[in-house]
């Protein structure tokens, strides 16, 4: 983990707790993770908002100008909304991204959930990730939610990652290991 990624977290942290507190209290935790998945949505669909996000040039001022404009357009909820206008006053908005993710991961470990990223050679049937998330919950004893992604130079097979754990059956690295294994042999 980079030293920017890690304070980056810290930051993001307090914001995200107190925001899943004050939505657990309301009973809200769900319709509050779909408002900011909405709002994750607009940051990945429209650049401009992402670099005005993380853009020191902008006095918090008038990120809060803009914010506001945003969110008389945008549907989420008054929490989110107020949330965000705090982060946005303490000159913090570019860890938004960031709170969303520690948000995120607060709501799956009250569900019981984790998270596994899975990249594999070719996409996915439905069939094949309902299949891999009930053999991993069945592994881990948690409902598991799949983050694919395809990575073609694999050839064949999968790597999974759930927390610190990693299950590589890519063919990419099978290949490798017996390259490596065929030059001690000669």
């Amino acid at each position: 983990m980079s030293a920017t990624h890690s304070v980056l977290f810290q930051i993001a942290r307090p914001y995200a707790t107190a925001l899943f507190d004050l939505a657990s209290e309301a009973k809200g935790i769900e319709d509050t993770e779909k408002s900011l998945d909405a709002i994750a949505a607009l940051i990945v669909s429209s650049d401009d908002f992402a670099k005005f996000l993380e853009s020191p040039t902008i006095t918090a001022d008038k990120k809060g100008e803009v914010l506001e404009a945003i969110l008389a357009k945008a549907k989420t909820s008054e929490l989110v909304a107020n949330t965000l206008r705090l982060v946005a006053k303490n000159g913090r908005l570019f860890a938004v991204p960031a709170i969303i993710s520690v948000y995120k991961d607060l709501a799956a470990v009250a569900r019981n959930e984790v998270s596994a990223d899975v990249v594999s050679a070719a996409t996915l049937s439905d069939a094949q990730t309902k299949e891999l998330a009930k053999v991993l919950k069945d592994k881990i004893g948690k409902t598991v939610s799949l983050k694919t992604r395809v990575d073609e130079s694999l050839i064949g097979g999968l790597i999974v990652k759930v927390g610190s754990k990693m299950i590589d059956t890519s063919l990419k690295t099978k290949l490798s290991a017996m390259k490596i294994a065929m030059k001690g042999v000669s």
